[in-house]
Formats: C-alpha cells, structure tokens, sequence
C-alpha cells in the first residue's frame, strides 16, 4: 500500500516552493523530493510542472 501523507491537498507555502527549485536544480530525484518534503509523488510533479521545473528521473 501506498505511503500516507498528511499534507493531503494542503496548499503549498513558499518555503516548500523555494525547497522544491532548489532540490531541482540539484538534480534530485522525485522519490527523494517526496521524501524531503512530505508530500506525495504526484504534487511534486504537478506543482514543479505549473513552476515549469524538470525533474530528475533518477530510481
């Protein structure tokens, strides 16, 4: 079964955000940007999509 997150459907702050371009730019993976920031898969790709980010497809 899929790994729960609190954040479900919780609005992102601006200090996410930040952390999210940052991991990005690092070339993180999304299983470890998940990680790092609580939140599912999913919202990270949807969110670095709607902030025009790439990411890593590392596994």
């Amino acid at each position: 079964m899929a790994e729960r997150f609190e954040r479900h459907r919780q609005p992102w702050t601006s200090d996410e955000i930040q952390k999210l371009h940052q991991l990005a730019k690092k070339g993180m993976a999304l299983k470890a940007i998940s990680k790092a920031l609580t939140r599912s898969e999913e919202s990270i790709k949807d969110r670095a999509k709607l902030d025009g980010l790439k990411i890593a497809k590392l596994r």
